[in-house]
């Protein structure tokens, strides 16, 4: 097959994730017995490796009931229970927050504390483990909006405060600003906290200008990826030869007919070798 084939230098793992994989990498090379609180990242073949290696993922509820255990939280974050779960039952804690992560649950905590009468609005996905997390800073009164249009569920004669999970699009954010502002009724105040993580924010153009480039967009994600989706429809809407696969066995060679260059991305829960598998699948 005559194809130029270019892995965007610009996908796989951002930072956050890779210090959650590291951690667990270093843990079980001393061959001690980890547990992570969820899937260490919305990537099933990731998530196969590390298991392999020794990682057992649990979910809250097996959570609850363990003792005396060692436990890796990820990058998403938790909420406040979680870490009480761990004192009462003796667990230790291998926190992989993601600075980025744990900084917003901060602010957000604070914001809620000082001001209990105003409403906290988080724009994010709804059952995400990042959003129960920063939803668990506010003892869960926060108003979580999935989409610009929720923003008429708000109450717009009180006050709100706005803030994003890290991984939106900062155009949705900007839209509901934009909507707040101009209807906010005084003296209801309104004040957004731009949360969104630019190291995710700048692939947006990045990942545009790379799928614009090519004949087919290959992009390689988990099926669990909230970020993945969005970076897709991104290649998407600029390419409309453009295929998600969460793994070589997904690629369909017909994509490839009459093509000249292929580019093939992923999310930033995206491993870089299995965009180089794919690559490797495409070439034999």
């Amino acid at each position: 097959m005559d194809l130029t084939i270019e892995i965007d230098e610009g996908s796989g793992f951002c930072f956050g994730v890779t210090t959650a994989i590291r951690k667990a990498e270093e843990e079980l090379a001393g061959g001690r017995q980890l547990y992570c609180l969820g899937d260490i990242v919305h990537n099933g073949s990731e998530c196969e490796r590390l298991r392999a290696l020794g990682l057992q993922t649990i979910d809250h509820e097996a959570f609850a009931q363990l003792h005396d255990a060692k436990v890796l939280l990820r990058a998403h974050g938790e909420p406040p229970e979680t870490y009480a779960t761990a004192r009462a039952n003796r667990i230790d804690i291998i926190d992989a927050t993601c600075p980025v992560v744990l900084q917003l649950q901060r602010r957000i905590k604070r914001v809620a504390d000082q001001e209990p009468d105003a409403q906290v609005v988080i724009y994010g996905k709804p059952g995400h483990a990042e959003v129960i997390g920063l939803v668990g800073q506010t003892a869960g009164r926060a108003i979580v909006i999935e989409r610009p249009e929720d923003v008429e569920r708000l109450d717009l004669t009180r006050d709100v405060r706005l803030f994003s999970q890290t991984t939106q699009p900062l155009e949705g954010f900007r839209r509901i600003v934009d909507y707040i502002s101009a209807h906010i009724q005084q003296p209801a105040t309104f004040r957004p906290f731009d949360t969104i993580c630019r190291q995710v924010a700048n692939r947006l153009p990045a990942i545009r200008a790379f799928a614009a480039r090519h004949d087919v967009i290959l992009f390689v994600c988990g099926l669990k990826s909230s970020n993945g989706r969005v970076l897709f429809e991104a290649c998407r809407a600029v390419n409309p030869r453009s295929h998600l696969v969460d793994a070589p066995e997904s690629i369909c060679f017909d994509w490839f007919r009459d093509a000249r260059s292929v580019g093939i991305c992923g999310a930033t829960s995206t491993p870089t070798w299995l965009m180089e598998a794919c690559r490797e699948a495409i070439l034999r």
